[in-house]
């Protein structure tokens, strides 16, 4: 990797994702229903997804020359194609479109940069907390809110189960409920007491990032767009984004844009392998 990702790279993706959110927001606290329209895969857009995506696309172009952008809500390319792309960015402009609709505030703008596979920069937006998650492989991840700035990074297990804290799960509200609770119970069995927290959209693995829960267990489909800003940040405070065989995740292999099931972990000095991989 050169040094096309520094700390002015990140900054400025992250106002270009701030400005996607107040576009967001403008659809979200307008008054009158939502509309709300199906795609050929049934996954619902709105007039949201669609503004967000018209700000962040083209101000990434921008960024950096001849670095193609591949989003949710803009036209697919070919494998052919995609397949010679060494570097892209790749955005959900509004993660959790389900969740927007329902008003429950869990939703984001996802923007990551991708080299070789491999997600390297990442900002994850959080328009109704105006909380923004970014991190970048040589830079480490960053929490922004009301209060400033701060560094985070994923916390260690030892001292919860030395001191026998419970260890805290996230998972989907809407995704893969059956698997998850076989997979707690059998967590349960090993370490002891778990909680668990369910959300929408990428929080789930920027919650990990900073320290607040130890495992997020995705035993349902995604999409690439939907976790490679966050697994960015994930892996930049310390963590790990890995496939159900415990190989790391990777982007833009194949022909279809859906990932693998997935494990997002805090820790990764923790022998979480034998743990999930049991059978």
């Amino acid at each position: 990797m050169d040094k096309v990702v520094n700390r002015e790279l990140l900054d400025k993706v992250i106002a270009i994702s701030v400005e996607a959110g107040e576009a967001i927001l403008g659809v979200y606290n307008a008054s009158g229903e939502l509309e709300v329209e199906t795609k050929s895969d049934d996954s619902p857009v709105t007039a949201a997804d669609l503004a967000a995506h018209r700000i962040l696309a083209p101000a990434l172009e921008k960024l950096l020359d001849g670095v193609p952008v591949l989003s949710e809500e803009g036209e697919m390319p070919s494998y052919d194609t995609r397949s010679q792309w060494d570097r892209y960015w790749i955005i959900d402009p509004l993660d959790g479109t389900k969740e927007f609709i329902r008003r429950n505030g869990e939703f984001t703008v996802n923007v990551a940069l991708i080299e070789n596979g491999e997600p390297v920069l990442g900002v994850v937006h959080v328009p109704v907390l105006d909380i923004t998650y970014a991190g970048a492989k040589t830079l480490g991840a960053i929490k922004r809110d009301d209060s400033g700035e701060k560094a985070i990074e994923v916390r260690a297990m030892q001292p919860r189960l030395d001191d026998k804290q419970p260890i805290e799960i996230v998972a989907s509200r809407s995704h893969g409920a059956g698997a998850v609770d076989t997979l707690l119970e059998r967590i349960e069995g090993s370490l002891g007491e778990t909680g668990l927290k369910n959300m929408g959209s990428s929080l789930k693995l920027c919650l990990v990032a900073e320290g607040a829960a130890d495992l997020y267990p995705r035993l349902a489909p995604t999409c690439e767009w939907d976790t490679a800003a966050a697994q960015a940040v994930v892996e930049a405070a310390g963590g790990i984004v890995v496939d159900e065989q415990f190989a790391l995740l990777r982007y833009n292999q194949k022909e279809e844009l859906l990932n693998p099931f997935f494990y997002v972990i805090g820790d990764r000095d923790f022998d979480w392998k034998s743990l999930l991989l049991a059978s």
